[in-house]
């Protein structure tokens, strides 16, 4: 099949990062910062069995499997066009033996017991934004990528929860001014937060977002690592050495890793 046989109308084709040529829906939620962010944020290991909670377009999962940084992925979408996208995403890709595409609600997820402990690594780009908050997006496709139109972080980190093997983790990107939800549904859910680091547009900005790693019944105690600055001023566009690392590697650096 050529690569126009994947794109449906209303839709286009782009290069990002490693070679990853992903299909986006212009009108509902494109692929940012915040999804590479957490694809260098997550470490895992070669073998290991991950899920992606609310996939989008599958950015995370692909950016992760093109760095080998687990052996496969099921990435659960409540949308079923984004299911269906994932799904022609991991195709055009050649992911499609390692990617998996679940049209499901994340609240349901393994409250049967038949997926309960079954995964390494659990991850998540949840909307940040409460239901009855901000002004609504243009269409229903971002306003439920941006607002808690399916679950609230607490039904994320309760998922998590559940699917995860004792001592698996669970990384998040979230917005700072909501970290004390993020930290109580985490500990609520037998999550223990064991790494943060704040994410600033630029060294005198306050920060724009936070990345979070969690253990499953793992024990109290939390590093706070150094910032991580994108641009190296306000006015100027040049990234900084921890985002270069990051766009050339797809990891952080040690000193945040």
């Amino acid at each position: 099949m050529t690569e126009s046989s994947y794109i449906l109308p209303g839709e286009r084709l782009d290069e990002v990062n490693f070679r990853i040529r992903l299909i986006q829906k212009p009108e509902g939620l494109t692929y940012g910062t915040d999804a590479l962010l957490l694809a260098g944020y997550l470490h895992a290991k070669p073998t290991d069995r991950a899920i992606e909670l609310g996939g989008g377009s599958g950015i995370i999962s692909l950016l992760c499997l093109a760095r080998e940084k687990f052996k496969t992925a099921d990435c659960i979408e409540v949308q079923p066009a984004y299911a269906d996208l994932i799904r022609r995403n991991a195709l055009l890709n050649k992911f499609e033996d390692r990617l998996f595409a679940r049209e499901a609600d994340i609240r349901d997820l393994a409250r049967s017991g038949e997926e309960c402990g079954k995964y390494d690594v659990v991850f998540s780009n949840p909307p940040y934004m409460p239901p009855d908050s901000g002004m609504g997006n243009r269409t229903p496709e971002k306003n439920a990528a941006r607002h808690e139109c399916h679950g609230g972080i607490a039904d994320f980190t309760e998922a998590a929860s559940r699917l995860l093997r004792y001592g698996g983790r669970f990384f998040c990107v979230f917005r700072p001014e909501r970290l004390t939800d993020l930290l109580t549904a985490c500990r609520e859910a037998k999550l223990e937060p064991k790494r943060l680091t704040t994410v600033h547009p630029y060294p005198t900005a306050m920060p724009s977002l936070i990345l979070l790693e969690a253990a499953s019944g793992g024990k109290p105690g939390m590093r706070i690592t150094r910032p991580l600055f994108i641009y190296r001023e306000k006015e100027g566009q040049q990234y900084t050495d921890d985002m270069n690392t990051l766009f050339e590697e797809g990891r952080f650096p040690d000193t945040l890793a």
